[in-house]
């Protein structure tokens, strides 16, 4: 699996791409810089991208800026954001486009390498991988604002966030210690006052939900 990453920092560029290396990826380019990582991604062509938010020269968001760039012009590319930070706009642009995997992880919550080796097979296959705190903040920025979630109780809410974190409806109900049959009635709660289609594919069911709360947040 051919991967192109781009980290400004040298240490922490060289401790992944020796991580990567160590669970049989193929590093295609590890890059410091936008301009570098535009080129990356439109020549190598690679199976999945992990990305900075931000790089050099502007260190504001320019990884997830080339990240999106390079989505519209190769759509579906699998792009797992590496960040200390969470961008909300490009955020909700890189999760609402509803192609291909994508991802969100904060730095300092990533605590061992099996988690983040997870994230970025999870991303490369086309699923999601998201951090609790990215989707807290997704969801509490919308909920100000968009009265259809005002429609939901504080289960459903909780089974959306945990459906948004890329969890199949097995692994919600063990967590709620519930019946897979109450988190797929719950599901479709969500769906029908959320006003969207339901899906069986857990991956676009994620999409679709920010998707819509990406709707009417600009």
């Amino acid at each position: 699996m051919r991967v192109v990453l781009a980290e400004d920092l040298f240490l922490l560029r060289d401790g992944l791409v020796r991580m990567l290396e160590a669970y049989d990826f193929e590093i295609a380019a590890a890059v410091e810089s936008g301009p570098e990582l535009t080129r990356a991604l439109a020549e190598l062509a690679p199976d999945v991208a992990v990305v900075d938010v931000r790089l050099p020269p502007s260190h504001t968001d320019e990884g997830l800026q080339c990240a999106l760039q390079a989505r519209r012009e190769r759509p579906g590319l699998p792009v797992l954001v590496l960040s200390q930070h969470v961008e909300q706009l490009y955020a909700r642009e890189l999760l609402a486009d509803g192609t291909g995997g994508v991802g969100y992880l904060l730095k300092d919550r990533v605590f061992e390498a099996a988690q983040f080796i997870d994230a970025v097979r999870r991303v490369a296959a086309g699923g999601t991988a998201m951090d609790p705190q990215v989707i807290q903040q997704l969801l509490a920025r919308r909920s100000h604002t968009a009265q259809p979630l005002g429609r939901l109780t504080p289960r459903e809410l909780e089974v959306l966030e945990l459906m948004a974190q890329g969890r199949s409806n097995a692994a919600i109900a063990a967590q709620l210690v519930v019946t897979e049959r109450a988190i797929a009635k719950h599901t479709s709660n969500i769906f029908t006052k959320l006003g969207l289609e339901v899906s069986d594919d857990d991956n676009r069911r994620v999409l679709a939900v920010l998707a819509y709360l990406d709707h009417g947040s600009h």
